[in-house]
């Protein structure tokens, strides 16, 4: 499910004062981190992430691999900073609004 431009800038509004839960640095994105994410996803809905400088990869590019390992949509990647969506099967907190026209 593809987010509109609406449903992006709403999201964006809940992210902007939440605080990052996870942090990606020198080890990278494992099998343990993607579970983790997977598992907050769930819980939570949208979750932000900070990539550390010591990272080896781009906070865009930590996004991308994310989003497609655990079936997220991106809804912001600002500096070193990303926040992912997804709607949670059993436990479901946020309503989007209406899609509506493109």
């Amino acid at each position: 499910m593809a987010l509109t431009s609406k449903q992006r800038a709403y999201l964006r509004g809940i992210g902007h004062v939440r605080s990052a839960i996870f942090q990606v640095g020198k080890g990278g994105i494992t099998d343990n981190f993607i579970k983790q994410v997977d598992e907050a996803l769930e819980a939570r809905e949208l979750i932000k992430i900070t990539v550390l400088e010591t990272a080896f990869a781009s906070a865009r590019s930590v996004c991308d691999e994310l989003c497609e390992a655990v079936g997220a949509e991106p809804v912001q990647c600002i500096g070193n900073k990303l926040v992912i969506y997804r709607e949670s099967e059993n436990n479901k907190k946020i309503e989007l609004p209406p899609a509506g026209k493109r």
